[in-house]
């Protein structure tokens, strides 16, 4: 091929990376759009852009390190458009040098700019990036092995070659001509034409001496030699003796040494287990049920705003529904054939929509199905592979116990010959010790001298701190007279006008105290009245709510029963649905067969010892109800003496009460 198709090929690499975009299509897909739009491209070469494209996008990670690098470093005056470019020239050069070779990869590094390609390869093949922080940053995205070997080595094996390539391209950026196209080609001597003399006679060929046919190789190269076996006997009768020793040191051990536990012990632990193994219910739903208050009608709680706004919207529908039937009276057209083929019109939808998602419904539980059964085949292969690893862990320890009775023989072996050579030094530490506890006596009783008088000095300071603390208390315990009179009817004396006496002052208090709850009483009452105005005109508004809310709850009760035997009815009319709710019947059954034979079964001791949980929290809850009975009760006697105890009781006994007042007009 010449440079212009390496130039096109190398183009057509580089305009469908451009025009990827990996969050709205598909490597594939993109592929087959982009070779719809270059329908003159050979087959040849779109295996050789599809495989490219697909290994750029594969190892885009590898690329990025190498690219990222080059424009943080030396590209930083390079156009960001030829990103994709160095992408694809990167690919080559790592993963299909091989393929290429050297001169095809020249092509293609020669069909582009020279000074783009030589500031590019000379950063990417430079010895010190690649074995540096190339192979770091390629080394936390793949293993180590796989980039030593997939990675650095070829293109390290292809490194002298690559570096011709790099040098040309700088001698042509250069302007650099090559020292053998200036010289030129020397004389060559020509031959005379001469007549060419006679063949030769051919000479007898020598015979051949024949070599002499080598030995058959004996049998004993390929078996192994009597030497193997002794030493394999030898292993055999070494390992039983150590068998046969450590069963009878196990066997005469002390008994404060033994590892074992007593028949007792291990009695009891076997009943813990058990007892902690039957409250295991590994097969129980993890769905919580919805709590019982929301099954039946929840009580809403209504402020004024809410309570006025809903009686309004109620009155509203009446005068709306008057308005109808008087119109009909008039003479006005009925819309019900409409509305009954609408609604019939809606109810196919509904049923085909209904069926729809029965369908996906069963198609659900199925596939939930299998995967408890999957679920099921896997925890069984996991109960056989940890008794495999059990043993293989029994064998391991078998040989562990093996080896170090050995090497506690040479240990005792070894502390037997040391403890010889101690005993000397012990001696020698005696005699040392004998030598100190003489020097220690004579300090001693020179020691003993001065702590004597400095112990007598410090008794004589002692005695006369005493004395002058027995005298400081004496001269503080004697009685002072601090009592001061006052009295209250007395006045300051300070000549001013409305100057007065401290019981003059808290007279008049008490009398502006009395006061201002007067006037906090009457501000009570008045608010109190408005209250219960307002209370009752809420209580009608509030009935009128409740029979409007009731006869829509009759109406929506009896439209859902309707739809639930329409949909019960649409569903066993389709087959496909009969099909799948037999199949789910038949993985439901193989389930619960498979978690029959996998459940524990639980103990008696742990099923009683619920049972009397159980009990002990339905007697607390019984005296709890008990005690918030009599706690109600208590409260109603005192509200009904007219004693209200807090806020709630307030507000309880305004809602109960039958009210006189009214603030406005009663919304009926």
């Amino acid at each position: 091929m010449s440079v212009s198709n390496y130039a096109r090929l190398l183009r057509h690499c580089v305009n469908i990376l451009d025009s990827f975009d990996a969050n709205t299509v598909g490597v594939d897909q993109h592929i087959k759009i982009y070779f719809t739009d270059n329908k003159d491209l050979q087959e040849t070469d779109k295996t050789f852009i599809t495989e490219v494209f697909s290994g750029c996008v594969r190892h885009t990670k590898i690329m990025k390190v190498v690219v990222n690098g080059f424009y943080i470093q030396d590209g930083k005056s390079c156009l960001k458009a030829d990103k994709n470019l160095y992408t694809v020239l990167c690919y080559l050069a790592l993963h299909r040098l091989d393929e290429l070779g050297t001169a095809n990869f020249g092509k293609f590094v020669r069909s582009q700019d020279v000074s783009k390609m030589h500031k590019f390869l000379y950063f990417f093949l430079d010895d010190l990036n690649l074995n540096s922080w190339m192979k770091d940053e390629w080394s936390q995205i793949y293993e180590h092995s796989y980039v030593q070997v997939q990675l650095l080595s070829p293109i390290m094996r292809w490194l002298p070659e690559l570096q011709e390539l790099i040098d040309q391209l700088g001698d042509k950026l250069a302007n650099k001509i090559p020292a053998n196209l200036n010289t030129r080609n020397p004389t060559k001597v020509k031959e005379f034409k001469l007549t060419q003399p006679k063949p030769k006679s051919v000479p007898i060929p020598e015979e051949i001496p024949k070599v002499a046919r080598p030995r058959t190789v004996p049998k004993s190269t390929y078996s192994n030699p009597n030497e193997d076996k002794i030493v394999e006997e030898a292993k055999e009768r070494n390992r039983r003796r150590a068998e046969e020793q450590l069963l009878e040191a196990t066997r005469n051990q002390f008994l404060c040494a033994t590892a074992e536990k007593s028949a007792k012990t291990k009695g009891r632990m076997a009943k813990i287990k058990a007892e902690e193994e039957g409250k295991l219910q590994f097969n129980k739903s993890k769905a919580r049920k919805p709590p019982s208050v929301t099954a039946d009608h929840v009580p809403i709680k209504l402020n004024a705003a809410t309570i006025l706004r809903e009686g309004a919207l109620y009155q509203k529908r009446e005068e709306e529904q008057i308005k109808k039937l008087e119109s009909l009276e008039a003479g006005a057209k009925n819309p019900s054939e409409f509305l009954e083929w609408q609604q019939s019109m809606r109810r196919q939808d509904l049923e085909a929509e209904l069926g729809e998602i029965e369908r996906r419904r069963l198609e659900g539980k199925l596939s939930h199905e299998d995967a408890i059964l999957a679920r099921q085949n896997l925890i069984k292969e996991n109960k056989q592979k940890v008794a495999e690893m059990k043993q293989e862990a029994e064998q391991l320890m078998q040989e562990y116990v093996e080896r170090r009775l050995q090497e506690e023989e040479v240990l005792k072996q070894v502390v037997e010959d040391i403890m010889s050579g101690h005993e000397n030094a012990k001696q020698a530490k005696v005699r040392l010790h004998q030598y100190k506890k003489k020097i220690v006596a004579e300090v001693s009783e020179e020691s003993r001298e001065l702590l004597k008088q400095a112990f007598e000095e410090a008794e004589e300071d002692m005695k006369r701190k005493v004395e002058l603390i027995q005298q400081i208390r004496a001269m503080e315990a004697l009685p002072k007279d601090r009592t001061k009179l006052v009295d209250w009817t007395a006045t300051a004396g300070h000549a001013l006008l409305s100057e007065m006496s401290i019981a003059e002052l808290k007279e008049r208090l008490a009398f502006l105290k009395i006061a201002d709850e007067e006037t906090l009483e009457n501000k009570r009452d008045d608010i109190l009245e408005a209250k219960e105005a307002k209370d009752q005109m809420l209580m009608e508004t509030i009935k009128q709510i409740s029979r409007h809310r009731a006869a829509e709850g009759q109406a929506t009760q009896n439209r859902n029963e309707a739809k639930k035997l329409q949909k019960q009815k649409q569903v066993l009319k389709d087959p496909k649905l009969q099909d799948l709710q037999a199949q789910l019947e038949k993985k439901r059954e193989e389930r619960l067969k498979a978690s029959k034979e996998m459940k524990v079964s639980p103990n008696r001791q742990a099923s009683a010892r619920t049972k009397n949980l159980g009990k002990q929290k339905q007697t607390l809850e019984e005296s709890r109800w008990k005690e918030l009975e009599k706690r109600r009760e208590k409260q109603a006697n005192l509200q009904s003496k007219g004693i209200v105890t807090n806020v709630a009781g307030q507000k309880l006994s305004s809602f109960n009460s039958v009210r006189k007042l009214s603030a406005g007009p009663v919304i009926s």
